[in-house]
Formats: structure tokens, C-alpha cells, sequence
């Protein structure tokens, strides 16, 4: 059913939002708090306090779709008769009659296409006693559109901050896609104005985000459309610190881009890049950039280029077909390249990608030996390459504090995915700092202020 929304009389009944999964959802969470707010309704940190209860689920893979079903779950269990629970987001846009069917307790699905409506499907539910489903096929709908800001805070001085929606790569397993559409990338103009706002607010780090960065400005004709966006922030923004590149595309990090990322300190030397897999033939299962001599010489230009490079992946083991012998080079590659951070994750059959229609013939747990295997090595060399920072002196972004400890992050270590820097006492906070590093752990580093502070 895709229903007719109109916008109804404001009230001040109160909202409870759970966000699920990656820092984009964060983003659309918060533009679903203003518009809800705009429309009469009240913020609460409380479930049992609100009259509509929104958890904007994540659907990307099985065990994103499991944390969701709980939360919902919990939710629907400990609902009084007054209060709507509401499924938004990916989990909602992909399977909405699955959700309703699966959770009698839920009172309306609406998609992460359309989650501008949810005032108005608000309205609906108050005057009609069926449960609603609210998708569509659309493009993203892109914050500005609806007059939100397309930021979220991570902390008090950092911040994720969206360039771009929706995906136009169609690998192999990804259904993300199928649930958000071709990218569609936001103008220049409305992201430095977003940023400005953040550095106004006293933000000290913008995090970029979108399914893919190094896409940017392609489906408005730009060429090279993320070297001219950073360019125009760093102009745009002299005064802020810290600026961080996420989720970079093999095969997209342009000589210009590289040049860009060198020319500015404000541009972290922080490179998040997706690569999946090492072995050729798995890539080409994957439907994904296979060349691995040419990641080779991205990855060795951008050590060059940039000589202190944090440099992170994401691989996938146990994907339909992946021998030992092509694990093996995955492991291979990881001891070769020395990556500072790496994720992993175990491969599952996603409906409707075309990876679905193969064989899924890894067992759980082969899977599960080949993820273990890839962290164990990985852990040692992270472990190394803390060690390695002992007695050095690194930035530090200060966020938290407390039980005697500081908390904070270096330019290594990206907001809610990488390690932490820990300083003894409860230090004032919202401030970059030098810190000596004293000790290092696996993920973790501990350190003490530096002789500049």
C-alpha cells in the first residue's frame, strides 16, 4: 500500500528515535527530529515517555536486520496501549509487509525514501485504526529538500556530515543499492553552508559520509567532483581543524584527489577504503574493481603522498566459491600491505542481489575460522604499529571524561569504528591536544599531555 500523506493539526506529544547502523542513518535520524519537532512533537531520551516510538533500522546485512528486530521487539513488548511504534529506514524501505507481519506490536513501516512523510503518516495513524506502510521508489530525498540539516553530531565537536545518498556501484552482494537507489549527490553550496554551521556550532571535526565519496558530483556532471568539494571546504573553512574522508571507492583516489589530500593539514591523512577482497577471482565474483596491481600503486602513491597515512579497509571472507588457496591470499595481502585498521566481515546472501543466486557454499564455520584468522593477523600487526607510536606525539581530540580517565581520538581513529587515546585525570574537554603515547594495546592507545600543551 503506498498511502496519500497530508500534513495535520500540531500537537506536543513526545518522540523517542533509535538510530541502527551506519553514520548515514545518524544523519536521516536527525533530519526525522527536526521535521517532527517542526510539526509540534517533543524529543525524550525515554521510551516509556513518548507517544511515538521510531527506531530507524538498518537492513544492509542478517546481523544488522537481527539488532533491529530485538530493538523493535523490546519496544513492542513494553508498549502502553497509547503509544505507535514506528520501523523507519533501510530494514523498512526493503521488506515493510515482512516487518508488519513479523511484529504485530509495530503500527507503520516507512521507507528510508520517504522518511520526510513521517509527520504526516503521524497524522494518519491517529485517525485510522489500520497499520500503514509508506514506501517509495524514488531518488533520495536529500536534507535541503525538506529544510534539515544534513549533519549529525557524534559528540559536542564532532560531527558526520553527508555529501551524497543512494549508491550507483552494483556489487555482487551489496543490497544497499536496492534499498536507496543510484547515489544522488548534494550541491556544493549546501554542504559548505552545512559545515559552516558545524564550525559555528564549535565543532572541531567533520566526518564526510556517503555510500561512496569518491563518487561525489558524478550524477551532477562534475569531474573530479570530490577534489573540488574539499577544495571549497578548506577555503570555506580556515579555522576548522580536522576534516576526515570516509568510505573511499578503489580506483577513485584521482591524482588530484591525492594532490588535494596532501596540499591541506586540515585533510586528515585518514583514508578509509573499501576493498572486499585480495584475490582477483573473488573480485570478480564480487563484481568489484579486480586489478589488485593498481591498488597496489594507489596504496603505495598514497604512503608516499602522505608519510604519517592511517590507512583502513573492510574485507569480506567466506563469500560463494572462496577457496583456501584464495583466502590465502587475502591473508597474504594483509601481511604485505600492513593495513592500521581493518574490518571484517562473513559473508550472507542478501534477496534480490545477484551474489543471492550463487551457491552459497562456505559453511558457517569455515566462515567463521577464516574471519577469526583474518582478525588474529590483523590484531598483531595493529598491536605493532601501536607499539611503534610509543614515545611519538600525536594530535588528540578530547571528548569524554570520567572515573579518572580522558577519552579521546587521534587522527588514526575514526569516530564510532577505530580505537581510542587514554589520558590519566578528568581533563577539560572540547580541545585538540598533543599527547605522548605511552602505552599501546591492540586497538587502544594510552598517553599523557605532550610538552606543547
Amino acid at each position: 500500500m503506498n498511502t496519500k500523506l497530508t500534513y495535520g493539526a500540531k500537537l506536543r506529544p513526545h518522540f523517542y528515535i533509535e538510530s541502527l547502523g551506519c553514520s548515514k542513518n545518524t544523519v536521516d535520524s536527525t533530519g526525522i527530529a527536526v521535521l517532527l519537532q517542526r510539526h509540534g512533537y517533543l524529543p525524550t531520551t525515554e521510551p516509556e515517555q513518548a507517544e511515538v516510538l521510531i527506531v530507524n533500522t538498518c537492513g544492509f546485512i542478517a546481523a544488522a536486520r537481527a539488532e533491529s528486530l530485538e530493538i523493535l521487539s523490546e519496544l513492542s513488548a513494553a508498549r502502553r496501549p497509547e503509544q505507535k511504534i514506528i520501523a523507519a529506514g533501510c530494514w523498512a524501505q526493503r521488506e515493510p509487509d515482512y516487518l508488519l507481519e513479523l511484529l504485530p506490536g509495530l503500527d507503520a513501516a516507512i521507507g528510508t525514501r520517504s522518511w520526510p512523510a513521517l509527520p504526516a503518516l503521524l497524522d494518519l495513524l491517529r485517525t485510522r485504526q489500520e497499520r500503514l506502510i509508506y514506501t517509495e521508489d524514488g531518488p533520495m530525498v536529500l536534507p535541503e529538500a525538506v529544510g534539515v540539516p544534513g549533519y549529525a553530531f557524534n559528540s559536542e565537536v564532532s560531527a558526520f556530515l553527508k555529501i551524497a545518498d543512494g549508491c550507483s556501484r552494483r556489487c555482487a552482494f551489496c543490497a544497499i543499492p536496492l534499498i536507496k537507489g543510484p547515489q544522488v549527490s548534494r550541491s556544493i553550496e549546501a554542504i559548505v553552508a552545512d559545515a559552516q554551521q558545524l564550525q559555528e556550532q564549535g565543532v572541531l571535526e567533520i566526518n564526510l559520509v556517503a555510500q561512496d565519496t569518491t563518487y561525489y558530483g558524478h550524477d551532477l556532471g562534475m569531474q573530479d567532483g570530490l577534489a573540488v568539494l574539499l577544495e571549497r571546504l578548506v577555503t570555506a573553512l580556515p579555522e576548522l581543524p580536522w576534516i576526515r574522508l570516509l568510505y573511499a571507492y578503489p580506483g577513485y583516489l584521482t591524482p588530484r584527489l591525492l594532490a588535494v589530500l596532501a596540499a591541506h593539514p586540515q585533510l586528515l591523512s585518514y583514508i578509509d577504503i573499501p576493498l572486499q577482497h585480495a584475490h582477483p577471482a573473488v573480485l570478480r565474483r564480487m563484481r568489484r574493481p579486480d586489478d589488485m596491481a593498481e591498488v597496489r600503486r594507489t596504496l603505495a602513491e598514497l604512503r608516499r603522498l602522505l608519510p604519517e597515512v592511517c590507512l583502513r579497509t573492510t574485507f569480506v571472507v567466506g563469500f560463494p566459491g572462496e577457496t583456501d588457496e584464495e583466502f590465502e591470499t587475502l591473508l597474504q595481502f594483509v601481511d604485505e600491505i600492513q593495513f592500521d585498521r581493518v574490518g571484517v566481515f562473513t559473508y550472507s546472501a542478501e534477496a534480490g542481489t545477484p551474489a543471492a543466486d550463487y551457491p552459497d557454499d562456505i559453511p558457517k564455520q569455515v566462515k567463521d575460522e577464516r574471519l577469526e584468522a583474518l582478525m588474529l593477523k590483523q590484531q598483531a600487526i595493529s598491536l605493532a604499529k601501536n607499539q611503534a607510536l610509543i614515545g611519538k606525539e600525536l594530535s588528540v581530540l578530547l571528548e569524554g571524561a570520567g572515573d579518572g580517565f580522558t577519552v579521546g581520538r587521534s587522527y588514526r581513529d575514526a569516530p564510532e569504528i577505530d580505537g581510542l587515546v587514554l589520558l590519566p585525570g578528568e581533563l577539560p574537554l572540547k580541545r585538540i591536544v598533543q599527547v605522548r603515547i605511552t602505552e599501546a594495546l591492540v586497538y587502544d592507545l594510552e598517553g599523557v599531555l605532550g610538552g606543547d600543551n
